[in-house]
């Protein structure tokens, strides 16, 4: 019984994305940490679950409950409150293989919080269009989390 073949194309990506947070950089590393663990949320509120294990080898996935869920990929590098890589197929179910770094610099009294994503494999159309957007919302919630807390302390 013969097989059947398609012909797909290799696609590769690189994005990079940056915002200036007004806080210290381990209060944006720790909100970064839960950003991709605990607060994940949708951009329409709706919690997302993540866990992260934040040392080298760990694993970030989305938990479904009952062994369930989607390995995203696992920690590279973590040197905290300054680096922060990850390598695997992220959101993408198909044979794709990313390098995710985020980098963390003091700017006089804030942080710059820098994202690269580098993706190389059978990226849908829909992924590479859409990916820009989606880290462009995870630097905003990183944003929210850490200027939140940082406001939490000076109204103590």
């Amino acid at each position: 019984m013969p097989g059947a073949t398609t012909d797909q194309s290799i696609h590769a990506l690189s994005i990079q994305r940056s915002i200036v947070i007004a806080a210290p950089p381990q209060t944006v590393f720790d909100a970064l940490l839960d950003e991709l663990g605990p607060e994940s949320v949708m951009p329409d509120g709706v919690p997302f679950p993540m866990i992260i294990e934040p040392r080298p080898g760990g694993r970030w996935y989305r938990d479904l409950g009952n062994d369930a869920g989607h390995l995203w990929g696992h920690v590279q590098v973590i040197k905290p409150p300054t680096l922060l890589e990850i390598t695997g197929p992220l959101f993408m179910s198909y044979a794709a293989a990313s390098h995710v770094q985020w980098r963390l610099k003091t700017e006089d009294d804030r942080t710059r919080l820098t994202v690269t994503h580098t993706a190389i494999g059978l990226i849908e159309d829909e992924h590479r269009e859409g990916v820009s957007e989606g880290w462009d919302y995870n630097l905003q919630r990183v944003l929210e989390i850490a200027e939140g807390r940082t406001s939490d302390l000076h109204k103590r």
